[in-house]
């Protein structure tokens, strides 16, 4: 079992470089709603509010994750178009300057 030492005098968690490295997905948030579910009191049941925003949360993530996915392609796809129009202008220099 992982160990989480506290960090200050509220005892707030800090995780292993190990632990933090690790991700958790949708998968991982599903599984975690559903036992919640399964183990709330029937008679207190979680505010619909409180789980809605845990939802819209969670999307935010995953919305947000897969725009950097999206912002690092176009980043690449930029640094060839750039260093492709960097070699066309080298060939036309030297083109014109060899005439």
């Amino acid at each position: 079992m992982t160990s989480i030492a506290p960090v200050n005098s509220k005892n707030l968690p800090v995780l292993s470089k190990d632990m933090a490295e690790k991700k958790l997905g949708q998968t991982d948030f599903l599984r975690l709603m559903t036992t919640q579910l399964k183990a709330q009191d029937p008679f207190s049941p979680v505010d619909n509010q409180a789980m809605v925003a845990q939802m819209a949360q969670f999307s935010s993530v995953a919305g947000i994750s897969e725009m950097n996915v999206a912002l690092k392609s176009i980043a690449e796809q930029m640094g060839a178009q750039t260093a492709l129009l960097a070699d066309i202008k080298a060939a036309s220099t030297r083109k014109t300057a060899g005439a």
